[in-house]
């Protein structure tokens, strides 16, 4: 994996690069910039600073985005699949049709996250925080959702998703219907 600078990856989009594969950009600042089209598969971007980062239709498929910032990051129509987004700070981030198909976000901060029309299929969302989240129309087919918060989370659709007793619902409740109480 090729390790480059900010302003090398700067310089070379804007020259018309779009293609970034298993680059390390971890720890990198990326406030702000604007990405879109980025081809990122592979890559490392583990605690990346990317809030209000533009990275509209990229391919992010395989990255590692541990512990990234992407508050307030626009990824409208990104691929995510089988991304690492364990504990990422993505409040307020607008995913909407996104895929994130077996995508890790254990302890991630969805807080208030734009996830419409979005499939998380098979993700792993134990622990993640996603209350206030927009849910409308996403897909959450065998998603493990234990520990997760959606409390105020609006449009959820639990079906074939894996909940249990520490899965918080919209109203705030837990599912205790196997507890003894």
């Amino acid at each position: 994996m090729q390790k480059i600078s900010v302003q090398e990856l700067l310089d070379a989009y804007a020259a018309g690069r779009r293609d970034f594969r298993k680059v390390d950009l971890s720890q990198a600042n990326l406030f702000e910039c604007n990405l879109q089209d980025i081809d990122l598969r592979g890559s490392n971007l583990s605690q990346a600073y990317l809030p209000y980062a533009n990275l509209s239709r990229a391919n992010l498929e395989n990255a590692l985005l541990d512990n990234a910032e992407l508050g307030n990051a626009r990824l409208q129509s990104a691929s995510l699949l089988n991304t690492d987004l364990n504990r990422a700070t993505l409040f307020r981030a607008n995913l909407c049709n996104c895929n994130l198909q077996r995508a890790r976000l254990v302890g991630a901060d969805l807080q208030q996250v734009d996830l419409r029309f979005s499939d998380l299929s098979f993700a792993d969302l134990q622990g993640a925080n996603l209350s206030s989240a927009n849910l409308e129309q996403t897909i959450l087919e065998s998603a493990n959702l234990a520990g997760s918060n959606f409390y105020r989370a609006q449009l959820v659709d639990f079906t074939n998703a894996q909940t249990d007793g520490t899965t918080i619902f919209p109203d705030g409740h837990r599912d205790n219907q196997d507890s003894d109480l």
